[in-house]
C-alpha cells in the first residue's frame, strides 16, 4: 500500500486570474475535455481508469498538455508547458515544479461545469482543485496513512450540490468544505459565504478552488463542527461531513471520529440553532440499522427542536457490504491478505458491539420555523425511503416541498375546498388493467421530472387531477364530478380532502396562490 507523502507546498492564487485565462483559452473545460476525450475515455476517468485518456491526449495542443498535466499527472515536455500556460506564473506560484526539462503539476485541476451564468461570461467553467490522486474514488493513488488529504469531487459532492436550495441568500455556512465545491455553488447565491473545516490544507484548497473559478473569496475558519462560528447564524448550512461509520478516525477526509453516527447526528441537532427563521441545513449523512430500533424513530429524535425535516433514505447496506466499500475506499484490499482481514474483522466486531445490522445513506434537510419553535404549529417531519431514480438538480423541489406543507397546515378541509389547484408540470396518467377489460384496474398519477413519485388514484381522484387547470375550486370541481358520476356531492366532499391533501403533498397538485404562495379560495359558491 502507497504511503506517499503529501506536497510540503501547496500553490498560493496570486496569479490564479492568469492561469484561469489560459485554461479556458485552450478550452479546458468539462465541455472540452469530452470533445478531445470523446464518451467512453471521459466516463473511464470517473472509474480512476487514465489509459483511454492518455491514448486520446497523444498531440501537442494546449488542451491535450493540459490534461496530461493537470487531469493525468504526468510530465510534459517544458515548452509544450511554456506554450500552454503561463509558466513562469505557475512555478512561482507553486502550480507545477520543473524536473530537468520536464513539469509536472502539483495538484489536481479538474474542469467542473457550473450552473449556466454563474459569475457572468465564462462564469460556468470552474475548477476544483485537490491532491493528486485524489480526484475521483478515495484516497488510494496517494496513500492511506497520508495525513490531511482533500479529495476532489466525487458523486456525494454533486449530489449534495443537486440537492441545495438556491435562492438568493445573505449567509451561507459550507461545513467540512473539503475542495470547497459547495462554498463555490453557494458563492453564486449568497453574499457571504463561510467555509469551515478541521483540516488546515482543505480550506488553502478551497481558496485555490475559488480563486481559479474566478469566485468571490470566502471567510475560512479552522475547526471542528460549528466550532469555529461562535454563535453566527446562517439562512443556509450545507455540509458533506465525513459520514462514514468506521472503528477510528484513520481517515479525516471520510471518518468522523465519533462513535456510530454520532457525527451526522450531532450535526443536524446543532444545526437548529445555527439557523436564521427559514433558513435551511442541508446534509448527507449515514446512519445506523439497530436491532429493535425502527431507523426512521432514530432519525426523527436527531431533528431539533423548532425545525420542519424532510429525510430521504437513498440506500441501504449490510454491514458486510458497507465495510467492503469502505476497506476497499482506502485501498486495504490491495494489502496483506491477512492484515486485510483483521481490518474487516474489526469493523464487524464495532458493528456487533453496537448491534448495528445495516447502514442507512441519505439526504437530511432541516428549516427553521418560527411557528414551530413558539408551539403557535406542529413540526413537519417526512422521513421515507426513496431509493428510485430522481431528476436532478433537486433544490427546487426540495422548497416546494416545504411551501406545501407550510400550505397544507393552513388549511382545514374547507377551506382546501375553496381553494384551486392546477395539475404539475409533466404529470402523466397510466390505466393499468388486464387486456381488453373494460375498465382499468387502477390508475396511476406519474410525475416525469423531480422525485418522479407515483401514486394510485381512483376514478374521482384521476377526474379531479385532469379537471385542474386554476380556473375552478376543488369544491366545484367535485360537485361536477358528483353530477357525472351520480355520486352524492355532499359525500364526495366529505371523503375526497384527505386524497386532495396528498396529491398536494407529493407534488402532483399546485395550489394557485396569491403573492405570498398561499393558494386562494373562492369568496362564493365554492
Amino acid at each position: 500500500m502507497s504511503t506517499t507523502s503529501l506536497p510540503p507546498r501547496l500553490p498560493v492564487p496570486a496569479h490564479a486570474a492568469r492561469l484561469r485565462e489560459a485554461l479556458l483559452a485552450a478550452d479546458y473545460t468539462a465541455d472540452g475535455l469530452l470533445d478531445l476525450l470523446g464518451a467512453p475515455a471521459y466516463a473511464a476517468l470517473a472509474r480512476s481508469e487514465t489509459v483511454p485518456a492518455l491514448r486520446a491526449t497523444r498531440g501537442d495542443s494546449p488542451l491535450e498538455t493540459l490534461v496530461r498535466l493537470f487531469l493525468l499527472q504526468r510530465a510534459v515536455d517544458h515548452d509544450r508547458a511554456a506554450a500552454a500556460l503561463p509558466l513562469e506564473e505557475a512555478l512561482a506560484d507553486g502550480w507545477v515544479v520543473r524536473e530537468d526539462d520536464t513539469v509536472l503539476a502539483t495538484v489536481d485541476i479538474r474542469p467542473y461545469g457550473g450552473p449556466d451564468g454563474a459569475g457572468g461570461e465564462d462564469g460556468g467553467n470552474w475548477f476544483i482543485v485537490s491532491d493528486l490522486g485524489c480526484a475521483v474514488g478515495g484516497a488510494g493513488g496517494i496513500g492511506k496513512k497520508a495525513e490531511g488529504v482533500v479529495l476532489g469531487v466525487g458523486g456525494a459532492s454533486t449530489t449534495l450540490a443537486g440537492i441545495t436550495i438556491r435562492t438568493p441568500v445573505s449567509s451561507a455556512l459550507d461545513l467540512g468544505t473539503g475542495s470547497g465545491i459547495q462554498a463555490l455553488h453557494a458563492a453564486q447565491h449568497a453574499t457571504l459565504v463561510t467555509a469551515t473545516d478541521l483540516n488546515p490544507r482543505a480550506l488553502d484548497f478551497t481558496r485555490l478552488t475559488l480563486s481559479l473559478s474566478g469566485a468571490r473569496e470566502a471567510e475560512l475558519l479552522e475547526g471542528s463542527l460549528f466550532e469555529p462560528v461562535d454563535g453566527d447564524t446562517y439562512d443556509l448550512i450545507v455540509s458533506n461531513p465525513p459520514f462514514v461509520i468506521s472503528p477510528g478516525a484513520a481517515l479525516t477526509y471520510r471518518d468522523g471520529g465519533m462513535a456510530g453516527d454520532d457525527l451526522c447526528r450531532t450535526l443536524v441537532q446543532e444545526a437548529g440553532e445555527r439557523l436564521n427563521d427559514g433558513g435551511y441545513a442541508q446534509f448527507l449523512a449515514n446512519w445506523q440499522h439497530v436491532e429493535g430500533e425502527e431507523w426512521q424513530e432514530r432519525l426523527r429524535s436527531w431533528v431539533p427542536r423548532g425545525c420542519d425535516a424532510w429525510i430521504v433514505q437513498r440506500e441501504v447496506q449490510d454491514i458486510t457490504q458497507y465495510t467492503e466499500l469502505w476497506l476497499r475506499d482506502s485501498g486495504d484490499h490491495r494489502g496483506d491478505p491477512d492484515e486485510y482481514r483483521l481490518a474487516y474483522g474489526r469493523w464487524l466486531d464495532e458493528f456487533e458491539a453496537r448491534k448495528t445490522k445495516a447502514i442507512g445513506f441519505g439526504w437530511i434537510t432541516i428549516r427553521r420555523n418560527a411557528a414551530v419553535a413558539s408551539g403557535e404549529a406542529d413540526p413537519s417531519i417526512l422521513i421515507e425511503e426513496w431509493p428510485h431514480p430522481v431528476e436532478q438538480p433537486l433544490g427546487d423541489t426540495i422548497r416546494a416541498h416545504f411551501e406545501r406543507q407550510d400550505y397544507l397546515r393552513s388549511r382545514d378541509d374547507a377551506a382546501l375546498l375553496a381553494d384551486r389547484f392546477t395539475l404539475a408540470p409533466e404529470v402523466t396518467q397510466e390505466q393499468v388493467g388486464l387486456p381488453g377489460a373494460e375498465d382499468p384496474e387502477h390508475v396511476v398519477l406519474r410525475q416525469n421530472r423531480g422525485m418522479r413519485r407515483a401514486t394510485k388514484v381512483d376514478h374521482v381522484g384521476a377526474g379531479f387531477a385532469g379537471v385542474c387547470d386554476g380556473t375552478l375550486s376543488a369544491g366545484r370541481i367535485l360537485d361536477a364530478i358528483g353530477q357525472l358520476m351520480g355520486e352524492d356531492p355532499v359525500m364526495l366532499r366529505d371523503r375526497t380532502p384527505q386524497a386532495i391533501r396528498l396529491l398536494v403533498e407529493e407534488g402532483f397538485l399546485l395550489p394557485v396562490g396569491t403573492e405570498d404562495g398561499v393558494g386562494i379560495g373562492e369568496e362564493s359558491g365554492a
